[in-house]
């Protein structure tokens, strides 16, 4: 666990499927984005005085994680957290719809630890793979309805 001095360290925030296992991780991962949107809906009119006027729109939300690309652990044993290749397996072949978690670790209690929760489809993967260097992945997930954010106040 990294050290807390009121800001967060980045290695505290993860993206988990929930669902996909013992341990949802996604494995490796080097970085994980959430982009919340709130659009507008113009209002203009002839008498907005050439000014645009805007409501409330439509609401979404989108996770991206970076990754090290892994078959097996280090040790060689088969891996405990979730893969791009058990990603495909449950997630593109099959067309399904998952629940994904985005922030704190979900087994550590902590005052003000927040996640975000609902549910998505994988929307792309990619592999990059360079010559002699590390081969990582990248995929998107497009959240479908609410998102849910949960504060945790155990102390």
């Amino acid at each position: 666990m990294a050290a807390w001095d009121g800001q967060i360290n980045g290695t505290e925030i993860n993206v988990f499927l929930v669902g996909s296992g013992p341990n949802a991780l996604i494995g490796y991962s080097t970085n994980a984005t959430i982009n919340i949107n709130h659009s507008t809906r113009s209002t203009s009119s002839k008498e907005s005085g050439g000014w645009e006027e805007s409501m409330e729109g439509m609401r979404s939300w989108d996770v991206s994680c970076d990754a090290l690309y892994a078959w097996l652990q280090p040790d060689g044993t088969a891996l405990t957290t979730t893969s791009l290749s058990d990603m495909f397996t449950n997630y593109i072949y099959t067309r399904a719809e998952f629940l994904i978690t985005f922030g704190a670790n979900t087994s550590e209690a902590g005052i003000g630890k927040t996640k975000y929760s609902g549910q998505a489809w994988i929307t792309s993967a990619s592999i990059t793979a360079g010559t002699e260097d590390t081969a990582t992945f990248t995929v998107s997930f497009q959240g479908s309805g609410s998102l849910t954010q949960t504060i945790d106040t155990t102390p």
